[in-house]
C-alpha cells in the first residue's frame, strides 16, 4: 500500500513531517491500571507545563493552527483533536478510558503535544493520502452508520475516496477506529520540526516501544516530509 502527502500540502507548510509506524500483530486489551496510571500521569504534566490562556501558544498547537487557516479551516471551530483534548484536561477533567491502544496513544499524544491517529488497517483497502478533496469523497463519522459526502477542497487524509480524517486533523472516521480486537494500525503523527531530537521523533519512539513492549507487536517506522513524499509498505 503507498501512502502520500500531496505537494500542495506542503505549500501550507515546508516543515510539515509525517511519522508513520505500521504496526502488526498487536494484542489489544481493555485498559491495565498500569495503562491508566500512565493516563492519568500524562494528564497531570500537561497541567503542570500548560495553561489553558496559553494553549494556542504550545509550538505544534500553534503551528497546527497556522497550516488550517491556510487551508481554508477555521481552527476555532475545528479545533485539533489534540488540541480539544489538551482543553479537556486543563479544564480538569480526565479522559475517558477505551482501550489500551486508544489510551496509550493519548498517553503519546499529550505528552508531546502532537497530533496521532491510530486507524485499523482492516478498514483501509486503498492507497493512502493527505491531499485537498476532490468532492467525491465519502465519510462515515464517528459512531454513525451513514455515509457523508465532503465537498472539494477540503484537506483530508483519504483511503482511496473514503475519507479517514476530516478537516486534516479534526475528527476521524467510524471506520479505522481501534477496538478491541484491533491487531494491525497505521499510525499517523503530525509534526513539524526538522531536528533528531523532537516531539515527533520522542513520540515516535514511545509509541514504538508500546507497540513491542505492551501490545507485544512489531513496527514498520517512517518519515514522511517533502524531501520524501512518499512511502511503501505492507499490508
Amino acid at each position: 500500500m503507498r501512502y502520500t502527502i500531496h505537494p500542495e500540502v506542503f505549500e501550507l507548510n515546508p516543515s510539515l513531517q509525517f511519522g508513520i509506524l505500521i504496526g502488526k500483530g498487536l494484542n489489544n486489551s481493555e485498559s491495565t491500571e498500569a495503562d491508566v496510571a500512565l493516563l492519568r500521569g500524562a494528564e497531570v504534566q500537561v497541567r503542570q507545563i500548560i495553561q489553558e490562556d496559553t494553549l494556542r501558544s504550545v509550538p505544534n498547537i500553534k503551528a497546527y493552527r497556522e497550516t488550517m487557516e491556510k487551508a481554508g479551516i477555521n481552527p476555532n471551530k475545528y479545533a485539533v483533536s489534540t488540541e480539544a483534548m489538551i482543553k479537556r484536561v486543563l479544564k480538569g477533567n480526565a479522559l475517558p478510558t477505551i482501550n489500551a491502544l486508544v489510551d496509550l496513544c493519548n498517553v503519546v499524544s499529550l505528552q508531546n503535544q502532537i497530533s496521532l491517529g491510530g486507524h485499523d488497517l482492516r478498514d483501509m483497502h486503498a492507497d493512502l493520502s493527505v491531499c485537498f478533496s476532490k468532492g467525491t469523497e465519502k465519510f462515515l463519522p464517528f459512531g454513525a452508520e451513514t455515509y457523508e459526502s465532503v465537498e472539494a477542497g477540503e484537506l483530508v487524509f483519504t483511503s482511496g475516496e473514503i475519507v479517514q480524517t476530516r478537516k486534516w486533523i479534526w475528527r476521524q472516521s467510524e471506520l479505522g477506529k481501534m477496538t478491541l480486537d484491533t491487531s494491525d494500525v497505521f499510525f499517523q503523527l503530525v509534526g513539524f520540526d526538522e531536528s533528531e531530537n523532537n516531539s515527533l521523533m520522542h513520540a515516535l519512539d514511545t509509541l514504538g516501544n508500546y507497540i513491542e513492549a505492551r501490545f507485544g507487536g512489531t513496527y514498520q517506522r517512517f518519515v514522511v516530509n517533502k524531501d520524501n513524499s512518499s512511502i511503501e509498505f505492507d499490508v
